[in-house]
């Protein structure tokens, strides 16, 4: 698919464009599932994820304020996603925001609570797998609008 911008010239959508935008949707999509489903289940839904009872309590004490932050992070992320995927701009500030919450969520769990110790090493790889592919989906949304394909 090719558009001609108001200069004249013509800016295809190149075949990755779909790659990383499904693979980030895809991606995002388990974010948000999890997110509902904790919501809508509780405990036995972290329990049936494999969580300790020790790290279901810890998740449960969670102050509001961080139930809407990881609302914003799983949110975000998905939307921002869909926008790569609809080739627009506001693509890569918006998982930018994503990833500020997930940090914040960092934040609290490893600095301002013992979460750290009790979610484990296994929680802390996860922890930097997302954040490692949030930043890429924000490097690659932003490239996509340097170069003129997201608008």
């Amino acid at each position: 698919m090719t558009e001609t911008t108001t200069t004249g010239t013509t800016v295809g959508t190149p075949w990755h464009l779909w790659l990383v935008g499904v693979v980030a949707v895809l991606f995002n999509s388990i974010g948000v599932y999890d997110f509902v489903m904790s919501l809508a289940q509780g405990p036995s839904y972290l329990a049936n994820a494999g969580m300790t009872p020790a790290q279901i309590e810890h998740f449960q004490q969670m102050p509001a304020w961080m139930t809407l932050d990881w609302a914003v992070g799983v949110f975000g992320a998905l939307a921002g996603s869909v926008l790569i995927l609809l080739r627009n701009k506001l693509a890569w500030p918006v998982l930018a925001v994503s990833l500020a919450a997930f940090l914040l969520m960092q934040v609290y769990t490893y600095v301002l609570t013992d979460g750290g110790k009790i979610m484990g090493q296994s929680m802390a790889i996860t922890s930097a797998v997302i954040a490692g592919l949030l930043a890429f989906f924000i490097w690659y949304a932003w490239w996509m609008t340097r170069r003129g394909v997201l608008k």
